[in-house]
């Protein structure tokens, strides 16, 4: 299947797109992404989706940076529940280890790798979408926030060696040395960042050695995006595709790069069917909903993808035994 990320790749997407003129909702539909959930920084989508995302930005916008400027208003706390473990990291080094070792976490089409020799360290960077060639965009992208991350370690006033780049140079450099330094070089034969091997022995100044123990324990319960399993990813499309009213498994299958025999073959091995799995997907949902009361029974219905109220009220009281309303009385 192909590889998955996180919405977290986006963060702040919408406000750069309006920025340089664009109509960033209308770009994310066309990409296939659901614009109302981009605040939900943990769903994954296909990593290719947010790729073409990215180059049919730069491109309506004629903005050749666009990814690197994306780059620049990345935080750290991006990286979602790794941030908490790198951090606590005693120095560079290891944590760009743990950042490596754990990729997988944020964004399953990402490698990183780092090498030492003489002194030098060199941090190389690939994108495997699941179709050849590395986009433009988003590999700036991967590039600038790993200088960011960086610099969060070492200081403001740290530059590296050199960046690195295979794709060529854009017409107007100025963005690229204002937030990468002044040894940006393109047509390289790796994309990736170069430092001394001094760089990686400097001291983490966020880490605090209290907290470090208790963030390697917070490491092992993160559910494993490498190991997850079929039933897992579909799983979370279903709850992310419910509301659209394009929740199929035709629809699943295309988000998953596979066809629809695919998706039935891996769930029928872990004792499942995409009509079993919405179904009680849809129960989990509409139990939450009716109880926590921040929506209606006509909202609730239409957010769960029922053809009306009366369906949704007449499928719940077959397995309650109740009505919603009545569910939500016996609540108070």
């Amino acid at each position: 299947m192909k590889p998955l990320a996180r919405y977290a790749a986006l963060h702040s997407y919408v406000e750069l797109g309006r920025s340089l003129g664009l109509d960033p909702v209308e770009l994310i539909r066309a990409a296939g992404l659901d614009p109302a959930s981009l605040s939900l920084q943990d769903r994954w989508v296909p990593a290719a989706a947010v790729a073409d995302l990215l180059e049919c930005s730069a491109s309506a916008s004629g903005c050749e940076d666009f990814g690197l400027r994306l780059a620049e208003r990345r935080r750290f706390a991006n990286l979602g529940p790794l941030s908490l473990v790198i951090r606590e990291e005693p120095d560079v080094r290891s944590a760009l280890r743990v950042m490596s070792r754990h990729e997988h976490m944020y964004n399953e089409a990402l490698h990183t790798r780092l090498t030492e020799h003489d002194g030098i360290a060199t941090i190389r960077v690939t994108l495997d979408l699941g179709a050849p060639g590395e986009p433009r965009q988003a590999i700036e992208l991967v590039v600038g926030v790993l200088h960011g991350l960086l610099r969060g370690f070492l200081g403001t006033g740290w530059q590296p060696m050199e960046v690195r780049f295979t794709h060529d140079a854009p017409r107007d450099r100025r963005t690229h040395h204002r937030i990468l330094g002044p040894h940006v070089t393109f047509d390289q034969p790796f994309n990736g960042i170069v430092i001394y091997t001094t760089d990686l022995d400097a001291p983490n100044a966020m880490s605090d050695p209290q907290l470090r123990a208790y963030a390697k324990q917070f490491l092992g319960p993160v559910r494993d995006v490498q190991s997850a399993t079929t039933l897992d990813r579909v799983r979370q499309l279903i709850e992310l595709l419910l509301p659209t009213g394009r929740c199929s498994v035709d629809q699943i299958a295309r988000s998953l790069g596979v066809d629809r025999r695919t998706i039935h073959r891996h769930l029928a091995a872990e004792g499942e069917t995409f009509t079993t799995l919405l179904d009680a997907i849809r129960a989990e949902l509409a139990q939450h909903m009716v109880t926590s009361r921040r929506h209606t029974v006509t909202e609730i219905a239409e957010l769960l993808a029922f053809s009306s109220p009366g369906n949704f009220s007449r499928w719940f009281r077959q397995r309650h035994g109740c009505s919603p309303t009545q569910w939500r009385t016996r609540g108070t």
